[in-house]
């Protein structure tokens, strides 16, 4: 079953939730049931055949001293 982020529209809370089927997410903070979805960051990073990264959606530069993401590129 998939976890998703939500966002309570009465308190203001944001809270992940594991919903089951047809059912309605209730706020961890108040109990109410209005709340909103909210748009989950992906955090996957895919490698190659060489073992690679080719991409991630959280990439970040590995040292100060490139933009690379992967040191072996750069030789720090």
């Amino acid at each position: 079953m998939p976890i998703y982020e939500y966002h309570c529209e009465d308190c203001g809370k944001d809270f992940e939730c594991l919903v089951f089927g047809d059912e309605t997410p209730e706020c961890t903070g108040c109990k109410s049931s209005e709340v909103r979805k909210l748009m989950s960051a992906c955090g996957f990073v895919s490698k190659g055949s060489a073992g690679e990264t080719t991409g991630s959606s959280a990439a970040a530069p590995s040292c100060s001293g490139c933009s690379s993401t992967n040191c072996a590129s750069c030789g720090q």
